[in-house]
Order: structure tokens, then C-alpha cells, then sequence
């Protein structure tokens, strides 16, 4: 079969303008689309604000030139292959209760990554110019090359994995799932890196942080799939749908309890000692209200209580702790970034040119806060667009199977 013919043979729904853009008026769709239209409004000005200012638009400075842009991308491919692992759990590996929720899943893993590769396009000074370079003159020493790299070939494996989804091809899906899967795992691995070989930052130094990012891709996978389902069946599963989602709220649990294991080592091995840009930094961060009430918190311990006191049952409940802790991963990127960042870098001669030491201080601007946002207003949008072209839903599936067969 060439291409061609493949594509062509792609199943779709046919869709007017009118009917694109034709939804059921109810408060929170209402909303949803307000919320989305004005995020994407906001990333056109900060698009705009962009290309007229370039980079003296954003907040970051010499002391500090990873801003909001990087977290945002952070937290958009996170959340990419958050759901490429929960996707892969029923197509790839075979668990039966997480058949239903493929389609869903991988379209989310294509739709974030897009989202997140639109952000992170206004924060490389020459986006064109780089994807050209790459090719030309690769890197194989950068970490930061393997990670762009990498995440290419993921994106092509996603959809291509999606496509077969919609054809019912569950054999050719699961072998470009498990291809992209390990595409995934190895470029997200790799974002880890570039923090984790950073020998001038101790406090993100070492192999911490490629584990830490596999980890809490997952966790964040499973915070997107109950908001997508939530948000899809109005709080009323189908008994399916419940019992997936049973399953991966003890999943969570468990990852969860990882998570905070391997956090509080981390901070007790960073302050044991007094090692200088390291236990100073940790101290730092411990006192930061964006680390208590956001990471810990929003985060880690409000979704482990809700999965705890009903040992995973309380779905509903888990669809509001999801949201919550959605916004714990967010402060989970804007924080890992910051804190990098936040001890300055000594000087070689101290006596001369070194000033007395303060902490770095950075501000998002109001372009930076737009366009890292407005990717959001991105990734609903393009996940509505393809809600209403593809057919997502599992049981639907099956009935046109049985009534073809009828």
C-alpha cells in the first residue's frame, strides 16, 4: 500500500465549518470554550510581542536565560509521555482494563507535544534554522539533540500509532506503540539529562533527574486521563470507563508514594553535609511556597489522600484531586527550572569581580505568561478539533463493529 493509499484510507468523520465549531451550550462547555478562546488570543499577542521586542519581551536575563518557556514545554512533553505510557498499558501491553482509553490517551500524547514544541518555537531564537542544523551539523554529544531528535521520531510514532488505532489495527498499533514508547522514554530520559549534566548547578547534578522525569511523566498521565474522562462523560462512567479508571488510581497511589520516597531522600541527601549551591539551595527551596503548597501539596498529597481513603474508588473524587494535582506538576516544572537557576554562579576571580552573593530573582513578563499559557488554549483546541473528526470513544466502536457484522 503506498502512502497515498494509506491516508486516504484513514477513517474520518465528515465535518461543515458549521458543525465544527456546533457543541451542546451547557455552562461548563460555555466556559471551556471561553477559557479557550481567550488563551489562544493570548498566545497570538504574546506571539506578536515576540516577534517585535525578540527576546527583551521575556524576563530572563544572563543570571537567569531559562524562563517560563522552558517550563512550559517541560510540562507539556511530561504530560505527552505521561500518556503515551498509559496508552501503551492496553495496546502494547495487553492490560484489558486499559483497552478502552488508547485512542484517547495517544491523541492526548500528540496533541501536548505539539502544544509544547508550539511554546518552546518563540523561546529558540531561529526554530527553522535549528530543525536545518540539526540534520546538518547533529550534536551527538548533547543531550539537548538526542532530546529534540528523539522527541521527532516519538511524534511520528504517535501518529502513525493513532492512525492504525482508528483503523482497528491492533497488531500494527502495538508494534509502532511500543516503538514510540521507547522513542518516548529514551527522548524524555534525555530531557532529564540536560539537568542532570549540569555540573555547574550540584542541586540538579546527577542521575536523579532522568528517573524523576519518567516518574512523574506517569503520574502526570494519570492526572490527564481522569481530567479527559471527567471531562468527557460528565462525572457519569460508564461501568468500563469506571473500572479503568479504578485500576489507574492505584497506579497512581503507588507512583505517588514513590515519588514522595524519592523527594525526601533527595532533600535529605542535599542538606546532609552543608555542601555549598547545594544544602543553601535545598533550604531555599523548602521555605519556597511554591514547593510546600504547590509540589507537595497540590501535587503529591491531596491526590495520594483521595486515592488512600477509598483505596482508588472514589473516581469522582479523583477527577477534582487530577485537577489539583495538575497544578502541583505545573509548579513541579516552573520550580525545577527556577531552582536551577536561583544560586549564583561564582566568578573565577572572586576578589576582583565578585559581588556579594544574592539569590536570583526572575519574574515571567506578560509575554512570557502568554504564550507559555496560551499553549494550553492550543492543546484543548487541537484535542476538540480532532474530538470531532475522530471517533474516541471505545464502546462506540464496538457497536458499529456489531451492527456491520449484523
Amino acid at each position: 500500500m503506498s502512502i497515498k493509499e494509506f491516508i486516504t484510507t484513514i477513517p474520518y468523520n465528515k465535518v461543515s465549518i458549521k458543525e465544527l465549531f456546533t457543541f451542546e451550550k451547557t455552562s461548563g462547555n460555555m466556559f471551556a470554550a471561553f477559557v479557550t478562546v481567550a488563551l489562544l488570543a493570548a498566545f497570538g499577542i504574546g506571539v506578536i510581542t515576540y516577534l517585535v521586542h525578540g527576546h527583551h519581551a521575556y524576563g530572563v536575563t544572563r543570571e537567569h536565560p531559562w524562563g517560563l518557556l522552558i517550563a512550559m514545554y517541560i510540562f507539556f512533553v511530561v504530560s505527552s509521555t505521561g500518556l503515551c505510557i498509559v496508552g501503551s498499558l492496553g495496546d502494547v501491553f495487553g492490560f484489558k482494563d486499559f483497552e478502552p482509553i488508547a485512542k484517547r490517551a495517544i491523541l492526548g500524547s500528540i496533541v501536548t507535544i505539539l502544544s509544547g514544541f508550539a511554546v518552546i518555537a518563540f523561546e529558540i531564537g531561529h526554530p527553522v534554522r535549528m530543525m536545518i542544523y540539526n540534520v546538518l551539523s547533529p550534536g551527538l554529544t548533547s543531550a539537548i539533540w538526542w532530546m529534540g531528535t528523539l522527541y521527532g521520531i516519538y511524534l511520528v510514532f504517535m501518529i502513525v500509532e493513532f492512525v492504525f488505532l482508528l483503523k482497528h489495527d491492533m497488531k500494527s498499533a502495538k508494534l509502532f506503540g511500543l516503538l514510540g514508547l521507547l522513542a518516548g522514554l529514551a527522548a524524555h530520559s534525555n530531557l532529564g539529562s540536560v539537568f542532570g549534566f549540569l555540573n555547574a548547578r550540584p542541586i540538579v547534578n546527577g542521575p536523579f533527574y532522568p528517573i524523576y522525569f519518567i516518574l512523574t511523566a506517569f503520574i502526570t498521565g494519570g492526572y490527564l486521563l481522569f481530567l479527559m474522562y471527567g471531562w468527557r462523560y460528565k462525572m457519569n462512567f460508564p461501568e468500563e470507563i469506571k473500572k479503568t479508571l479504578t485500576s489507574m488510581a492505584k497506579i497512581l497511589g503507588l507512583l505517588i508514594a514513590i515519588l514522595m520516597f524519592i523527594e525526601i531522600w533527595k532533600m535529605l541527601t542535599g542538606i546532609y553535609g552543608g555542601m555549598p549551591y547545594r544544602a543553601d539551595v535545598v533550604e531555599h527551596i523548602l521555605n519556597d511556597p511554591n514547593f510546600v503548597f504547590g509540589e507537595v501539596l497540590c501535587g503529591m498529597v491531596i491526590p495520594f489522600i483521595i486515592i488512600l481513603k477509598s483505596k482508588g474508588r472514589n473516581v469522582k473524587g479523583m477527577v477534582w484531586g487530577s485537577l489539583i494535582g495538575m497544578i502541583g506538576i505545573y509548579f513541579m516544572r516552573y520550580d525545577l527550572v527556577h531552582d536551577a537557576q536561583v544560586a549564583p554562579l561564582q566568578k573565577m576571580m572572586t576578589r576582583v569581580y565578585q559581588e556579594v552573593p544574592t539569590w536570583v530573582h526572575y519574574s515571567p513578563s506578560a509575554a512570557e505568561i502568554a504564550i507559555g499559557f496560551g499553549g494550553i488554549g492550543i492543546c484543548l483546541f487541537l484535542y476538540y478539533i480532532a474530538g470531532k473528526f475522530f471517533n474516541l470513544d471505545y464502546e462506540s466502536e464496538h457497536t458499529e463493529t456489531s451492527e456491520a457484522k449484523a
